[in-house]
């Protein structure tokens, strides 16, 4: 049996539909990244299966019980389930390791292994309004854990962070998977953030479902325009232009990402000229025009520029 069960849940407020109809599962230790444009429904959607927002249809299960949502019981929330949201709060002046031990029922070696994961046993004598916001985070994801839930639900926890504490939140998360052996569901608009972390992506748009499957699928295979856009960047080229790369899309548009292209002073390929180069650190990014096309291509060097004329080839 699944550890989380989501079964044709909706959300409806007043005449507007904030989630429709959705279903699906998450196995034990299996990491799930809902991903989906600003409105999309995925802070509800976490809010429902977590037990702090009233489903308007549908049900939940989490070890085959049915989780009750807050107008059900006196407090919201899942004994068993963490969760997390964008807008958690510290209380201020205090020390950290006053907020730690704070009712805390954990045994000393147990906390500690928390603060440890969490990286914030160098902050304990530090107070809570002389932190960063990725301080402040892991602070508040400590004292989640401190109550031992089984299922740890993160709605959008790199949204505000800078790379440094982005990197660190990611090294947290895998640590409290392999040696907490906590689920982990968490929602991200970011593909950076999604695609090297989940096991599977949930794709949402308008409060639906748009696609669900392995990372790497979504990401070379997307069931869409908005489904390929929120994975990075792509190119949609027309019949005509595929056609010149040998591929007949029997009259469809074909979507390709910039990785896909190899780009040649010399040799054999499909005539182009360099249009634009922008560097991005680690890469190059090479906007080629073929006939009246413009493709996105990725390069590792800087040797290309504007009106070059150069040779592509799909590999």
């Amino acid at each position: 049996m699944a550890l989380l069960q989501v079964q044709h849940i909706s959300k409806k407020i007043d005449d507007r539909i904030i989630v429709d109809d959705i279903s699906f599962e998450q196995e034990a230790l299996q990491k799930i990244a809902i991903a989906g444009e600003s409105g999309a429904g995925k802070s509800t959607l976490l809010k429902m299966f977590s037990g702090h927002e009233q489903p308007t249809s549908g049900t939940i299960f989490f070890e085959g019980k049915r989780v009750i949502g807050p107008e059900e019981k006196l407090l919201p929330g899942h004994l068993h389930i963490g969760y997390l949201s964008q807008h958690y709060e510290l209380l201020n002046n205090y020390r950290v390791e006053e907020l730690v031990w704070f009712n805390n029922k954990l045994e000393e070696t147990d906390i500690k292994q928390l603060m440890e994961i969490c990286r914030i046993d160098h902050l304990l004598q530090r107070k809570t309004n002389y932190l960063s916001g990725g301080e402040k985070q892991r602070i508040a994801l400590c004292l989640l854990l401190a109550k031992q839930p089984k299922l740890l639900v993160l709605d959008e926890p790199f949204s505000n962070l800078d790379p440094n504490h982005t990197n660190i939140l990611k090294e947290v998360l895998n640590e409290i998977a392999e040696r907490l052996k906590i689920t982990c569901t968490l929602t991200s608009h970011d593909p950076h953030d999604t695609l090297s972390w989940a096991d599977e992506i949930i794709v949402m748009r308008h409060g639906k479902i748009i696609q669900q499957g392995k990372p790497h699928d979504l990401y070379h295979k997307p069931a869409n325009e908005y489904v390929a856009g929120l994975f990075g960047k792509y190119n949609l080229l027309p019949p005509t232009t595929a056609a010149l790369f040998g591929i007949h899309s029997n009259g469809n548009s074909l979507m390709t990402r910039p990785e896909n292209f190899r780009i040649f002073k010399t040799g054999s390929g499909v005539n182009a000229t360099v249009h634009a180069v922008h560097f991005y650190g680690g890469h190059y990014e090479v906007e080629v025009l073929v006939a009246d096309t413009k493709i996105i291509t990725r390069s590792d060097s800087m040797e290309w520029n504007v009106q070059d004329k150069i040779f592509i080839a799909l590999h």
